[in-house]
């Protein structure tokens, strides 16, 4: 049922990458959430990193809106599913305002995003270098497409009070409000390593303070009541809120054993997942728990299906090895048939080995760190029958890692891409789909579905067996 719904909301943009989105939208969602605002954080493109200091930030969960992945169409949905009950909603740009998948236009861009949303935007600038040129800087990201709406700018590492007059007096003269200066401030940086920031569960102490400390800037250099007056601006979306209860169809396979466990891997090593694909799972009729890969040596009780996603194992790979007991689990239950969804990092731990550590050898195939960064919105069809997929989907992912594996597929592959390049990727053998595309399953509701019905058939052989034994 197509709804109005309103709540304030802002786009916090960039000229390019490197400009200090991620400290002024993560500051602005703390700052706002310790005045007693129920503030929904979203994050523009695939990131995972981000919408972990997002949702420390605020209390919620950090949800991506990736209208490559997902489709246009559902970014307003996406949207509104996350947003529903809050008094604002802070979204984060990706890379500069009007940058999105290579050679598709505006697709993907933050500037899509604030469209399809009705959104203003702010617009952070790195003002390091620049005084009076900043004028035609935001002028002319201001003028480029006249239905993106810029509302204002934070200048971001301001360098002295006669700097910060400078800049002020070039955009009064362009017309444009200032909502916010912030000084350099070394002391809230966050560490980043060789694909970005590192996630917040690797360093949860540290993480809490660098928020609380983003808070603190950006209370002390930015107009919150005016920042909130401009979100007040955003007319109400109509659109029908996405849920997760009405996008899937329920398991059938669920019935006889009732609710099938789907563990997902968690942890330090394992941070990356989208909050949609637990919330389908369990929409599709599963109990999903939680495991550390580094922690539990065991998997969770009646585990049914295994879902293993992005994350950092290259970083842990000495401590994953270590736990032999969860490493043999893990390669009996393939064995067994087990469903088994690995994404990237997942590939990595099922591989024979990863840097030349032993890792759980469900795959036939070795992993190790590269020179060589691979990252890109990719078009996929699934090449093989698999718990994950029926072959013919069509889904559009994402890569990103710096590690290789060889053989980079197997003999029934997970994924033919299509754009933009052609070939076959990742590995299909019994229960198992492993690959280094991360995908987004708003996008296909099926593939949650399948998966649980599949654990839950696992689920019912497992337990007749055991009856029959009696």
């Amino acid at each position: 049922m197509v709804t109005s719904f309103d709540v304030p909301r802002l786009v916090v943009a960039a000229p390019s990458s490197g400009s200090g989105k991620t400290t002024v939208a993560t500051g602005l969602m703390a700052a706002f959430a310790e005045r007693g605002l129920a503030v929904s954080p979203h994050k523009a493109g695939p990131d995972y990193i981000d919408p972990g200091y997002h949702a420390l930030a605020t209390g919620r969960p950090g949800r991506n809106l990736d209208a490559f992945m997902c489709g246009p169409e559902l970014v307003a949905p996406l949207f509104a599913h996350g947003a529903a009950g809050c008094d604002l909603a802070v979204v984060e740009g990706v890379m500069g305002l009007y940058d999105g998948a290579a050679g598709r236009g505006e697709l993907a861009s933050t500037a899509q995003v604030a469209k399809l949303l009705r959104a203003p935007v702010v617009l952070v600038v790195d003002a390091s270098s620049q005084s009076r040129s900043v004028a035609a800087l935001v002028h002319g990201f201001a003028s480029f497409d006249p239905q993106v709406r810029l509302g204002g700018v934070i200048l971001n590492k301001v360098g002295s009070d006669r700097h910060e007059v400078m800049l002020r007096e070039a955009l009064e003269e362009a017309g444009m409000p200032v909502l916010g200066v912030l000084r350099r401030a070394p002391q809230v940086a966050t560490p980043s390593r060789h694909l970005g920031l590192v996630p917040v569960a690797e360093r949860q102490a540290d993480a809490l303070a660098a928020v609380a400390a983003l808070a603190e800037q950006v209370r002390a250099g930015c107009d919150l009541d005016a920042l909130m007056a401009l979100a007040r601006t955003a007319p109400p979306l109509s659109c029908e809120p996405w849920s997760p209860a009405t996008a899937p169809t329920r398991s059938r396979g669920a019935a006889p054993y009732g609710r099938p466990v789907i563990a997902v891997a968690g942890g330090p090593a394992f941070t990356f997942s989208y909050a949609e694909h637990a919330e389908l799972l369990t929409a599709a009729g599963a109990e999903v728990v939680t495991f550390d890969p580094l922690r539990d040596e065991a998997l969770p009780e009646g585990t049914g299906g295994l879902v293993i996603g992005g994350g950092f194992p290259e970083v842990y790979a000495p401590e994953l090895s270590a736990n032999g007991a969860l490493r043999e689990a893990v390669s009996a239950f393939a064995a067994a048939g087990g469903p088994v969804a690995a994404e990237c990092a997942g590939l990595l731990y099922l591989a024979r080995s990863l840097d030349g550590k032993p890792m759980c050898g469900v795959l036939d195939a070795d992993a190790r760190m590269s020179e060589r960064l691979t990252l890109g919105y990719r078009e996929a069809v699934a090449v093989s029958d698999s718990s994950l997929a029926a072959a013919g989907t069509r889904l559009r992912g994402h890569e990103f890692h710096r590690t290789v594996i060889e053989p980079g597929a197997g003999a029934a592959p997970a994924w033919g891409f299509t754009h933009p390049e052609r070939r076959v990727e990742g590995f299909v053998q019994d229960g198992v789909h492993a690959s280094y595309l991360h995908t987004h399953w708003a996008a296909e509701p099926s593939v949650a579905r399948r998966f649980t019905e599949a654990a839950a058939a696992r689920t019912a052989v497992v337990r007749e067996a055991a009856a029959a034994r009696r």
